[in-house]
């Protein structure tokens, strides 16, 4: 009869075996991209980039599903539940995989340790536009007026990167704004292209078309440098104000769990995406910035700027007293 020790052993080795056929084989199916918040935001843009050219390197549609609310959490938590096959995965952001340990008390994941990183996919500065009609043409227009009186200042929801942003202003400026939480950005900028808000710190990623048009005034790039799709935009260094810089992130994870191989084909998927001169122009059209070449497209960099991010933001949130 086989001895416990025997059976575990055999068990261990079945698995060693199986791992590498089953990443090989993969993927069979459909992959699902769980992104966290409202379609047609900049997030949901570039999933579907990166899933379009995805789904031709992998030979399987991929799938984006658009799952909002709790400042992405929702979506976030769903993917981290889900099973650990590559199947289903996540695209997180500065807001769902960072923010969140300081808003969310009960917290159902923790970005750190509930997910395997595959890649970090684009960054992007943020930049301050404020509705046409208000009487401002400069960071400082925009301090004097919050200090006269509180203004309005929408956020893609509480924990965003517009929300940070929001935070980090009023922390750097001693100012109190009146905070109108969206569903997601596409909300936020209908509302201050319509006017029902005043001010906005939008991603350039999705603001910069609405910039072109003239649908709304750019007041300043939260970043050191001024933003390559509205060159004409000073940077908050620039402004005076140094202190007031948010560079925000999105990145592919998976659930904890899946086989590192599984990890090895989906990072090598997504950085074929990101070489593509199509994909790569579109982004820089829309302000994105790919990841730098080398080690910071590889998953333990992307682990180790999850982990600076969430000691990063985390004082700040609780100093802000707005955690859940």
């Amino acid at each position: 009869m086989p001895t416990v020790k025997f059976v575990a052993a055999l068990a261990a080795l079945v698995l060693a075996v199986a791992a590498p056929v089953a990443a090989q084989d993969f993927p069979q199916r459909p992959i699902t991209i769980i992104v966290p918040f409202a379609a047609g935001g900049p997030t949901d843009v570039l999933a579907r980039l990166l899933g379009d050219h995805m789904s031709r390197t992998l030979h399987q549609p991929v799938i984006i599903e658009d799952v909002t609310g709790a400042g992405g959490t929702i979506g976030s938590t769903r993917a981290a539940k889900a099973a650990s096959d590559g199947y289903t995965l996540v695209l997180g952001n500065i807001g769902t995989h960072a923010a969140s340990v300081g808003l969310y008390t009960k917290l159902a994941y923790d970005p750190r340790t509930s997910f395997e990183p595959v890649m970090l996919v684009a960054t992007t500065p943020m930049v301050l536009t404020v509705k046409k009609e208000l009487p401002v043409k400069t960071l400082k227009d925009v301090v004097a007026l919050a200090k006269a009186r509180k203004i309005t200042m929408g956020s893609a929801g509480t924990g965003s990167s517009s929300h940070l942003t929001l935070l980090l202003f009023q922390h750097v400026t001693h100012t109190e704004v009146q905070h109108v939480p969206y569903r997601g950005l596409s909300q936020a900028e209908n509302d201050l292209l319509a006017g029902q808000i005043e001010t906005l710190f939008d991603q350039v990623l999705s603001a910069s078309p609405q910039i072109a048009a003239g649908g709304v005034k750019p007041i300043v790039v939260a970043a050191p440098a001024r933003a390559k799709a509205i060159p004409d935009v000073p940077s908050a260094v620039e402004a005076g104000m140094p202190d007031l810089i948010t560079i925000t992130w999105t990145a592919l994870f998976a659930p904890k769990g899946t086989p590192k191989a599984i990890v090895a084909k989906l990072n090598a998927a997504v950085d074929a995406a990101m070489r593509d001169e199509r994909v790569a122009k579109r982004l820089d059209e829309l302000g994105a910035d790919l990841p730098p070449p080398g080690e910071q497209r590889s998953p333990e960099y992307l682990g180790k700027l999850v982990a600076s991010e969430v000691d990063k933001w985390t004082p700040l949130i609780r100093a802000a007293g707005v955690a859940n």
